[in-house]
């Protein structure tokens, strides 16, 4: 099991003592910090007499000190261990990865029993092969926090994932078999309960508070070394990672590792911001950047499961990408800010309030979408039924929308919105009209064929067989329609494209 966590800076001590730094190197730097650093509440070290003209002292940088954090609240968090039945093929790997021997010759490979090999295996590390399946005992071990002094425990739903029995060990070796009340896998959310009363327990703070740069604690069970702390700053918020649309990220540079997963990460006043709970390595090792579930998202998940042992998310019904420089420049917005609108449901609430392809969110309900992750991430912590009203760019003006939000739970609803268009010359695309037999294969109704792409268009992406739905939102059916909207175009134009089923905007600069 994983989870978030960072090193303290006084590491660099301890790689000193360790001579991981050269000996010139590391005596000049342990010179500097003694008089240049004061650690917590310390007093700073003396320095030389002052000369008759007083000269200015250097700022003193002071760096927090956790200790009375990790004393009050390291008791309430709880290393969880895990045991059931996985699938694994028959020669021994995990079902959802590569060979073995393909793994020792692409070099770092992924424990099967990793809650993170999802994650690692989408940054280009390798897992294991299929083959025949079949069932093995499986173990693993994460991290979780006490929120309620009656035996509420907060954790990760990757860590609890397929178990069949699930154990909570306390500080004082204390230990509860766990009952999952419940789980919810968009915001990888888990709620646990022990029989257990009078238990220590987390303060919950509120992430939205968060700001980028300041310090952050993180407690857990790497590897299984219970109740380890490491600490780092806060590197980002509002991170979108793939499949986690729901979940505004914090990104840290907290150092985390196997067994973190599902623990608590704390600001310096000793409140619970954060849910340590991925990764980015190209190692299967900590690289440096880790990502940690806002609290808000947990308290919202845990309050449903607790109070329905159920989690219901809204749905609009949209696909949307990032609004780049280009698309900016394209859809003559003033700033390359919102959710560009590249698929609408059919019969979705967004297509019920009017939203169309090629539309670009700017807010909903007065809140401002900066990147397209905060849309995603505000309709998930909404609630089906619950109306929203969005502003909306569309042919170079704003107009407000209202929508009925839908609940995620629902399959129903088909991509619809089929639009057009493209041309050859300037742009470097050849084109012609689908066939009606080519239609029904690319699942549109009408579209172009982009039998060759080049130049400016080649260099963004745009392949040879893609089939050209629409140009800066307007759909297209002819040679005529492309012109036109390439005449109205500045120096870039964006593309809809429809390529194995999926449609996006290729921002084309032509200048």
């Amino acid at each position: 099991m994983n989870t978030l966590i960072s090193t303290p800076r006084r590491l660099v001590a301890a790689l000193i003592a360790a001579g991981m730094l050269g000996a010139t190197g590391a005596g000049l730097m342990t010179a500097r910090t003694a008089h240049a650093f004061s650690f917590g509440d310390s007093a700073p070290a003396a320095t030389a007499p002052a000369a008759s003209a007083p000269a200015a002292s250097p700022a003193l940088v002071t760096l927090p000190d956790f200790s009375q954090i990790t004393q009050r609240y390291g008791a309430a968090v709880v290393n969880i261990s895990v045991s059931g039945m996985r699938n694994v093929s028959d020669n021994g790997d995990d079902g959802d990865s590569g060979t073995a021997s393909r793994q020792r010759q692409q070099g770092p490979q992924i424990d099967p029993d990793d809650p993170f090999a999802p994650f690692f295996r989408y940054f280009g590390v390798p897992g294991n092969g299929r083959g025949p399946q079949m069932r093995q005992p499986m173990r693993g071990e994460g991290s979780g926090f006490i929120i309620d002094p009656n035996g509420i425990v907060l954790t990760n739903a990757h860590v609890v994932k397929g178990a069949d029995r699930v154990t909570v060990k306390l500080t004082d070796r204390r230990e509860f078999k766990a009952k999952v009340l419940g789980s919810d896998p968009k915001t990888d959310i888990a709620v646990l309960k022990i029989d257990a009363k009078d238990l220590p327990t987390v303060k919950l703070g509120d992430s939205n508070n968060l700001k980028v740069g300041e310090w952050v604690l993180a407690i857990g069970s790497p590897f299984g070394f219970e109740n380890s702390v490491t600490a780092g700053v806060v590197s980002a918020k509002g991170r979108t990672l793939p499949d986690d649309s729901y979940v505004p990220f914090i990104q840290t540079d907290a150092a985390v590792n196997p067994g973190n997963s599902g623990g608590p990460l704390f600001n310096t006043r000793g409140e619970v911001v954060g849910i340590n709970s991925q990764i980015y390595s190209r190692t299967g090792g900590y690289q440096g950047v880790s990502f940690a579930i806002p609290i808000e998202v947990a308290k919202h998940v845990e309050k449903q499961i607790v109070e329905t042992g159920k989690v219901e998310h809204a749905r609009l019904g949209v696909t949307v990408q990032g609004v780049n420089q280009t698309f900016a420049n394209s859809f003559k917005l003033a700033k390359p800010e919102g959710a560009l609108v590249a698929n609408v449901d059919d019969a979705g609430p967004a297509a019920k309030a009017g939203l169309k392809t090629g539309d670009v969110i700017l807010k909903i309900n007065d809140e401002p979408i900066i990147t397209s992750g905060d849309l995603p991430a505000y309709i998930g912590q909404s609630l089906p039924g619950q109306k929203v009203q969005l502003e909306v760019w569309r042919n170079g003006e704003a107009r407000t929308l209202v929508a009925t939000l839908g609940n995620a739970n629902d399959r129903s609803g088909k991509v619809a919105q089929a639009d057009q268009g493209v041309k050859k010359g300037q742009i470097g695309l050849a084109l012609r009209p689908l066939q009606p037999q080519e239609a029904r294969e690319a699942g549109v109704e009408q579209g172009m064929l982009i039998e060759d792409a080049r130049g400016p268009a080649a260099l963004a992406g745009v392949q040879g067989g893609d089939v050209l739905l629409a140009i800066n939102g307007t759909a297209v059916k002819s040679m005529d329609q492309v012109r036109a909207a390439l005449d109205k175009s500045g120096k870039s134009v964006a593309l809809l494209i429809e390529r194995d089923g999926n449609r996006i905007f290729v921002p084309v600069n032509m200048g």
